[in-house]
């Protein structure tokens, strides 16, 4: 659980910083994005919530095992469980390099 509450607090740093970024480039002039093209907040958001549904559909997957249901198979159980967890080191990993990328940015000097 406290894995949760500290992806949790990540996720507010993470929007906090983004909001800092955005008001400091309000100021600056842009280059303009491509029309369509998914900001980099977005593609996270959709990783964030791509990992979010594997996690719950690898919990339900056990947990209708648990009971008894028909039709879930342990090994589709086993192979959802194995799905959630390498996404979710990766999502970590990703998170890691994003905190680290934002700490040598600011330990530059200016």
């Amino acid at each position: 659980m406290s894995q949760g509450v500290e992806f949790n607090r990540l996720l507010l740093e993470m929007r906090s910083m983004q909001m800092e970024a955005m008001a400091k480039s309000r100021a600056q002039a842009a280059p303009v994005a491509e029309a369509g093209a998914p900001s980099f907040s977005q593609m996270l958001d959709q990783a964030v919530d791509k990992v979010n549904g594997t996690q719950k559909v690898a919990t339900d997957m056990a947990t209708a095992f648990e009971v008894g249901q028909s039709g879930v198979d342990l090994t589709d159980v086993m192979i959802a469980s194995q799905k959630a967890s390498v996404s979710f080191q990766a999502m970590t990993q990703v998170r890691n390099k994003l905190v680290q990328a934002y700490q040598d940015i600011m330990q530059m000097p200016v």
